[in-house]
């Protein structure tokens, strides 16, 4: 921890369960962390769940949060605090591009079969701009449902399905060879432009921020073959894989206790 410059976090099943805010104690961990640390945090949600998940509860000082730096869709966004939350970049697909993407998951879902779930809550195919992302049982399941019913249903979800969502990313990869495709989440698929994964969001940490990758630490869920974390690997930076947000409050816990030893 001490010859680290920068922690980095994915943001679902690592810092929050799925599209759920952080909780009470993740809030007050992430605050010390930030008074000894600077912290990125890169995850496949949009801008807006990153404010309502993680920034609409953290509760510290103005000039803390110029310490926090965001990497929305697959650090196809960037934001930082600079007297507000200010957008530093966004690379957006082209309207083409993301009529193509839609178009050719729509194609590979009838060609594998698929069977969607008797309800979806919200668009199944969400357009975020930078980024489209499959979710099977929709964008707004946890909005819709709670956070203890719809982390349950996506939970269920996954176990009856893991192998399904995987054969679509497959295939949807083989359909899109131009796009980059990752298995997200518990129940999501997501597209970016080509070379754009959280391995790009670590580099561009380095680009903007000056920090380089072995002055970091990523800590992710989802750093195995497949994952939407696993290409920070082959960047060379130090990681460590967490199973869920009661895991990573143990991890910071641990770091915390190492500053200065």
């Amino acid at each position: 921890m001490g010859f680290k410059d920068l922690i980095v976090f994915d943001l679902d099943g690592t810092l929050t369960p799925t599209k759920s805010p952080m909780d009470d104690e993740m809030s007050a961990l992430m605050a010390r962390l930030l008074l000894v640390k600077r912290v990125a945090v890169i995850g496949g949600g949009k801008y807006g769940l990153f404010r309502r998940q993680l920034l609409a509860r953290l509760d510290v000082p103005k000039q803390l949060l110029k310490r926090l730096f965001l990497f929305p869709t697959t650090a196809t966004s960037f934001y930082r605090y600079q007297s507000g939350w200010r957008k530093i970049y966004a690379n957006k697909l082209s309207s083409a591009q993301r009529r193509r993407i839609k178009s050719a998951i729509r194609e590979v879902l009838e060609k594998i079969k698929y069977r969607p779930p008797p309800k979806v809550y919200g668009v199944a195919i969400e357009d975020r701009g930078t980024q489209v992302t499959f979710s099977a049982l929709g964008q707004d399941v946890v909005a819709v449902l709670g956070k203890k019913r719809g982390t349950a249903l996506k939970e269920k979800w996954s176990r009856e399905n893991h192998g399904t969502k995987m054969r679509l990313a497959k295939a949807l990869a083989k359909r899109l060879p131009e796009f980059e495709v990752r298995a997200a989440g518990f129940t999501s698929v997501d597209v970016t432009g080509k070379g754009i994964d959280k391995g790009y969001g670590l580099r561009q940490i380095t680009k903007y921020l000056g920090v380089k990758i072995k002055k970091m630490l990523f800590l992710g869920d989802a750093i195995f073959p497949g994952g939407n974390d696993y290409a920070v690997v082959k960047t060379g930076v130090d990681y460590i894989p967490v199973n869920g947000a009661e895991e990573t409050k143990k991890i910071i816990v641990g770091l915390l206790d190492n500053v200065g030893r």
